[in-house]
């Protein structure tokens, strides 16, 4: 009996100092998450559609380029294609594509337009966009990623931009 009550003693006190070991790691954790609030996730900027100034979709987001210091210095987009067949790609210079933490604005009543229910989204801002207040009803964007890039060129114009290659050299 007595055998007993000493293995749960120690197993009790084993979780006990084990919640306090998880309490102090997520403390430390918190801090280290605030203290990158307001940097994007490269994982999640990969993938992201891209448009143009007319809220057409012109490619998405394939890979990001750095140079030896860390600094991004142009994204490659996929272009073209359908369901990533006949898709090329192209290098655009980081500095020229802009991020913006709104969804896309569908001003058409397309079945096809996410959300499209007749009425008109808000226009997207951009980084660098207003600051005005959005309605309640909306969600909050997320602080780790953009929900879209925009880049000012056509489908055409993306095209006949030079194709981008990996080198080997």
């Amino acid at each position: 009996m007595l055998a007993r009550s000493l293995i749960a003693g120690a197993a009790g006190c084993l979780l006990l100092a084990s919640t306090a070991f998880a309490a102090e790691t997520s403390t430390t954790s918190t801090a280290t998450d605030a203290s990158f609030h307001g940097t994007w996730r490269a994982s999640k900027v990969v993938g992201l559609s891209v448009y143009n100034g007319k809220n057409e979709n012109i490619g998405s987001i394939n890979d990001l380029l750095m140079d030896k210091n860390g600094s991004i210095k142009a994204a490659v987009i996929s272009v073209g294609g359908f369901l990533g067949m006949g898709s090329r790609l192209v290098a655009l210079p980081y500095e020229k594509i802009k991020f913006s933490t709104e969804p896309v604005a569908y001003t058409g009543t397309s079945s096809n337009a996410p959300g499209a229910s007749g009425a008109a989204k808000p226009a997207s801002s951009t980084t660098t966009g207003s600051t005005a207040k959005q309605p309640a009803t909306e969600s909050k964007p997320n602080p780790w990623y953009p929900d879209h890039a925009m880049f000012d060129a056509t489908k055409d114009e993306l095209k006949n931009m030079p194709e981008f290659k990996y080198s080997t050299d």
